[in-house]
Parts: C-alpha cells; sequence; structure tokens
C-alpha cells in the first residue's frame, strides 16, 4: 500500500523546491528569507511556521537528500554484487553532479558551515549518516562486524563520502582537462574501494565500474 503523503509536507515540499531556486538564483548568503518567502509565493508571515530559519531550510535540504540516498543504499545492500552497485552508483552520482547547479549552493552551504556552528551541525550530521551506509556496506562485503569494519574502514568511508561531496564542488568549466580530474578522482575512489576485502559471493566483485 502506497503511504499516503500529508498535505502539509507536501506544501513544504513545494515551498522546498521554491527555496532551492531562490538560492541558486542569489546564493545562500544572498537570498534573504523575504526573497525566499517571495519566490514561494506566499507572505514572510506564512513562511516562518514552515522554515523558521536559514538552518531550518538547511536541514530540510539534506533531510531530503538523505531519503535520496537511503533508497540507493538499500538497493546496493539488496543487489547480488553489492560493491559493483556501490561503484556504479557512485559513480552515477559523480556523473550526475556535474554543472547540475547543486554544486554551487553545497559549495555555500559548507562555506557557511565553517562560521555558523548550528549550520556546521547540521552537515556533519549528514557526513556521519553518510559514512556509517557506507561502513555498513563494506561490513557486508567483508564480513566483518560492523566493530571491527568501522576499526579498519571508517577512513576509507569518509574519504569516499568527502571526494563525492567534493566532486559536486567542483567548477562548471569545459575541456580535457574537468574530463581528466572526474577521471582521476573516480579511480581514486575505486582504487580505495579495492583496498574493502570481499569474504562472501555477495561481496566478490572488484571490477571497477
Amino acid at each position: 500500500m502506497t503511504a499516503l503523503v500529508a498535505p502539509a509536507d507536501l506544501r513544504s515540499a513545494t515551498i522546498l523546491a521554491s527555496v532551492h531556486r531562490a538560492f541558486m538564483e542569489k546564493g545562500f548568503d544572498g537570498a534573504s528569507m523575504q526573497d525566499l518567502a517571495r519566490e514561494a509565493g506566499i507572505s514572510v508571515g506564512n513562511f516562518y511556521p514552515y522554515f523558521p530559519s536559514k538552518a531550518a531550510i538547511v536541514e530540510a535540504i539534506i533531510t531530503h537528500e538523505l531519503q535520496d540516498l537511503e533508497r540507493d543504499f538499500s538497493e546496493i545492500i539488496g543487489s547480488p554484487d553489492p560493491m559493483l552497485h556501490l561503484r556504479a552508483t557512485i559513480k552515477r552520482h559523480v556523473e550526475d553532479g556535474l554543472c547540475n547547479g547543486d554544486g554551487r549552493l553545497w559549495a555555500e552551504i559548507t562555506a557557511v558551515a565553517l562560521r555558523k556552528p548550528e549550520i556546521a551541525a547540521i552537515v556533519g550530521r549528514m557526513e556521519i549518516d553518510l559514512t556509517h551506509y557506507m561502513i555498513t556496506i563494506f561490513s557486508m562485503i567483508s564480513g566483518l562486524s560492523l566493530a571491527e569494519t568501522t576499526a579498519q574502514f571508517s577512513a576509507h568511508a569518509g574519504l569516499v563520502v568527502l571526494l563525492v561531496k567534493a566532486s559536486a564542488m567542483q567548477s562548471c568549466s569545459v575541456g580535457s582537462q574537468r574530463a581528466d580530474l572526474t577521471a582521476l578522482l573516480l579511480r581514486t575512489i575505486n582504487q580505495t574501494l579495492d583496498e574493502i576485502p570481499p569474504n562472501s559471493p555477495k561481496g566478490q566483485s572488484n571490477a571497477n565500474s
């Protein structure tokens, strides 16, 4: 049975999409709360109950991103070859993120996080969640317990998360240099994944995608 989405949730999602457009046009710092409400087509007074601050907006954006990523990780865990599926998913995220406009927003959010502790805490929780997802997959592939996997491969998971995040914030330049940089980034990610030892039929693929 398909879960029903509450009207308030649908309204929040619609407003969030409008806010995203405003951020893309004016930047995170450049867009005022009045600008965001105007883009959403509502008054500032009606906007605040949905998003009382920019920190709340960042949290909503990250929550939405994590929901999409949770679906990706669920598919990876349920696939016949989790490592192969993981490599393909990372490659897709890196290539789909090139010049799609979100990179600028994430770069600005990252910069704001250096100045504002409340934003830093939200971004930090996202990175912790993503690293935990990666460690869970590594544990499944290697046959090690979560504790053993965390002890041995948490840095690997953190590096993969960092590289994928950084790839989305590349400048949108053209030419072979960008293509070469993207290829090098993917090779580095795959080489990092090569160090996760397969220990079961589900974790035996080590071929780069």
